[in-house]
């Protein structure tokens, strides 16, 4: 790809204007939404594709007519502008259609993870005051099990065409009731009064604990999604963007459907990511962009290289997670020519994005003095951010760690303002407040990053994933990052266990195999021993069966923590511990945990 250049700031700062300037009239009581863009795209982008799912092509115009029918439906039963509709269904068209049908008559939608069952599923409608819940009919079962007073008065079931209906007691068929709606524009007047400030729909944080939070999605924020990520791309006619991610997700379900949206260009859509899928997808639809998570990226890479991996249509690429080494050996085997990393959580008052293509980076911050960010020196070991003899946080200096902090900003505008969950508690729980003067209120990321004098960024960890051993701060992230370097493993999950009469946590890894028995534990210790510094080689290697990830292929921790390295546990899985004088990981017994002066896992220290 050619040795990587250091623009200046100014040049930074121009490719960040190609998104920045196209949402600089954006204002939050402005009359205008998403309902407005998809009329807007259904007249003057009729017959151009929108969505190709499979074998289905769905222009703007037969969208908009789709999503006339839900609005007119939704009417029929009774919702009107202020209501909530749980939406719980796979990746398809009309999980798209449904929520921009809602949105014509002032309908806001709550998308539900499809993996929810229980009491997450029964704590989500819950939470956000559901009136009616469109359940996809494969979808059927766990709804089922809820109990009567947990599942919406009004409840609809809604199959793929030539698919059966679950038959849930008291549900409607909602193809049958859209089928018999007028696929006519609904009347402008029946969502009167929602303004681009208003929420259009509520994703569910993706948090790896507790139960989920319901984060609020401004129409203002989903259009700027789209008109800057495009505009940062680059995006023109030609374009066709790809999602593989859940809908019900920021991350593909809002960024991919707001710039389709934005630019009259289509998306394709797949029911979930597929290694084997993905290159024929790219291939047969010329599409040019994607957004990835970095996991993706990796399973990618761990196929079998062909002789045609570079003859692909890619150009560019968006997304979060690309450890440095990923990005530069994806570029390289697949000539995709820019990607644009980012930082920023779903309800996030900020974002990052690396628009100079620099290998690791989440991006630049060419005059952070102009930005509502600043970066707050953490002390991992008391689990707190450090603060001056007045009480006041302390900005970091170059190459500390630090948390990324954002000023809520009042204003109309894109920028700084922090819509919250629809949760008062939870969304007070997320800011500090009196940081640096009486009254200044910032959001938490509780992302740790550093920066470099160039102001360009690093994610170093989730804050809470980065443990102490050893009197030395170990970043799980950045030990993953480098052990992912070691052949074999498909994926590297590292963490933190506690061991009974020591303090911190010791590094542990599971690492997931196609084929267990590839693994080489003393090939590994060599490779960890050379590669880390002597405090970050994980005591612990778990041989996990199979990686234990959210459905946006985020790594999950805190259950393989509560496991440890109890051989009784881990569900069969092989444990191994370091034996440096034997200069390899050896099997897990108490004999090779007593030769290190290891305790035995206790759940309780």
């Amino acid at each position: 790809m050619g040795e990587w250049v250091l623009p200046s700031r100014e040049e930074t700062m121009a490719r960040l204007m190609r998104g920045y300037s196209r949402v600089a009239g954006f204002a939050r009581d402005q009359d205008y939404t998403v309902a407005d863009r998809l009329e807007e795209r259904a007249a003057d982008h009729a017959d151009t594709p929108f969505i190709l799912f499979e074998d289905e092509r769905l222009t703007f115009a037969e969208a908009n007519a789709r999503a006339n029918r839900v609005a007119n439906a939704a009417r029929a039963a009774g919702l009107q502008k202020g209501d909530v509709v749980a939406l719980m269904m796979y990746n398809r068209p009309d999980f798209v259609v449904t929520w921009l049908g809602l949105s014509k008559i002032g309908v806001v939608t709550a998308l539900i993870n499809t993996s929810a069952t229980g009491t997450v599923l029964a704590h989500a409608m819950k939470q956000v005051g559901a009136r009616a819940l469109i359940v996809d009919a494969e979808l059927g079962g766990p709804v089922a099990e809820l109990a009567d007073a947990d599942v919406p008065e009004l409840l609809w079931e809604q199959a793929e065409a030539g698919r059966p209906l679950f038959g849930l007691k008291r549900a409607r068929d909602f193809n049958a009731e859209m089928a018999a709606a007028s696929d006519a524009n609904p009347d402008r007047s029946l969502r009167a009064g929602v303004v681009m400030g208003e929420p259009l729909y509520l994703i569910f944080t993706s948090g790896t604990t507790g139960l989920p939070k319901a984060a609020k999605m401004s129409h203002m924020r989903f259009l700027n999604a789209g008109e800057m990520m495009g505009g940062l791309m680059e995006f023109g006619p030609d374009d066709v963007f790809y999602c593989v991610l859940p809908l019900y997700h920021g991350a593909g379900g809002m960024v991919v459907p707001s710039t389709s949206l934005a630019f009259g260009v289509p998306f394709v859509l797949r029911r979930k990511f597929s290694t084997s899928g993905f290159w024929p997808d790219v291939r047969r639809h010329k599409i040019t962009s994607f957004y990835y998570i970095g996991e993706i990226c990796r399973y990618l890479l761990n196929a079998p290289e062909r002789p045609d991996d570079a003859d692909n249509s890619l150009r560019v690429m968006t997304g979060a997670g690309m450890k440095a080494e990923l990005w530069e050996a994806f570029q390289k085997r697949f000539d995709v020519g820019w990607v644009f990393e980012g930082l920023g959580s779903t309800e996030a008052n900020y974002g990052i994005t690396n628009v100079d293509n620099k290998a690791g980076s989440v991006g630049r911050v060419p005059y952070p003095a102009h930005t509502n960010m600043k970066f707050v020196r953490y002390d991992v070991e008391s689990d707190d951010h450090v603060r001056d003899a007045d009480g006041r946080l302390v900005e970091a200096q170059v190459g500390e760690v630090a948390e990324l902090i954002a000023e809520v900003l009042g204003g109309t505008g894109v920028g700084g303002y922090f819509e919250g969950y629809t949760s008062a508690d939870a969304t007070e729980q997320k800011l500090l407040r009196d940081v640096f003067k009486p009254g200044d209120i910032w959001f938490r990321s509780g992302d740790l990053i550093r920066f470099d004098e160039e102001d360009y960024f690093y994610f170093v960890d989730r804050i809470g994933n980065t443990f102490r051993w050893k009197s030395e701060n170990v970043s799980t992230e950045e030990v993953a990052a480098v052990l992912g370097g070691f052949p074999g493993p498909d994926i590297v999950n590292v963490y933190g266990v506690k061991v009974p009469g020591t303090e911190g946590r010791a590094g542990m890894v599971a690492l997931t195999y196609a084929d267990p028995s590839a693994f080489d534990p003393e090939a590994f210790y060599r490779f960890a021993a050379d590669k880390l510094a002597h405090y970050a080689v994980p005591l612990f290697v778990r041989l996990a069966a199979q990686a234990d990830m959210t459905t946006t292929f985020k790594l999950r921790k805190v259950e393989l923590q509560r496991e440890g390295y109890a051989p009784d546990r881990v569900h069969g899985d092989p444990l191994f511990v370091v034996d440096p004088q034997a200069g390899r990981y050896v099997p897990l017994t108490p004999e090779a945990l007593a030769r290190q002066g290891l305790a035995p896992f206790n759940s309780e220290s």
